[in-house]
């Protein structure tokens, strides 16, 4: 027997996968950001590179927030 799904849990399950998809993105930018530290903190890269990797990691979040509310307005 299968279970059917309304319009409204369809769209609840794909927005789940994104925000997982969303968390996902961020977290593949912690080794940028400890890397960076790591050059800053040794003294092979400027404090300059560490705030580029600060900005890559700000505009990934505000990229994968602007998605999602694309995704809460029906978008797909």
């Amino acid at each position: 027997m299968s279970q059917l799904q309304t319009p409204q849990s369809d769209q609840h399950a794909r927005r789940g996968g994104h925000i997982g998809h969303g968390l996902l993105m961020l977290v593949c930018c912690i080794p940028i950001l400890v890397i960076a530290i790591v050059l800053v903190a040794t003294g092979v890269a400027s404090a300059s590179f560490l705030f580029a990797a600060i900005a890559c990691t700000v505009m990934m979040g505000m990229m994968m927030a602007m998605m999602m509310g694309g995704m809460s307005r029906g978008g797909k």
